[in-house]
Formats: C-alpha cells, sequence, structure tokens
C-alpha cells in the first residue's frame, strides 16, 4: 500500500484534529481544522484510506507545505 503524505496548503493554526490514526477516511474528509485569517479552514484527505500518523497537534501554527498526516491508501 502506498503512503500519502498530507501537506497544508496554508499557514495556520491547528484547532481541531478530525482524525486519528487508525481511522478511515474518504477523498475530502476533513484530517484537521486550521485556522487562518480569522476563519477556520479544514485539511481535507486527497484520497481515500487509513490515517497512519498525524504529525500536529493542537495549537501548532504550521506553515504552507508543512506535512500534517500521513495516508496508507
Amino acid at each position: 500500500m502506498a503512503q500519502i503524505r498530507v501537506e497544508s496548503e496554508i499557514p495556520g493554526k491547528v484547532v481541531s484534529i478530525e482524525a486519528n490514526p487508525g481511522d478511515a477516511v474518504a477523498e475530502d474528509d476533513a484530517i484537521l481544522i486550521l485556522e487562518s485569517m480569522k476563519m477556520e479552514i479544514p485539511v481535507s484527505a486527497p484520497s481515500g484510506g487509513r490515517i497512519v500518523q498525524i504529525l500536529v497537534a493542537v495549537g501548532d501554527t504550521i506553515s504552507e507545505g508543512d506535512e500534517v498526516a500521513i495516508i496508507e491508501g
């Protein structure tokens, strides 16, 4: 199975994590929520699979392009 590294498309602060390791996700399911410019923006799964690892925690500030999760699909 291939591992897919999920990257953030925007900088922001992690305000919630919506999926945990072991959870199955479908394409476009929210993995986590970022706060950026006073808006909440989901970081979504680029394809379906199972969450292997979440690489950030609530409260972390991330940059555009940072890896936030690994999906096995």
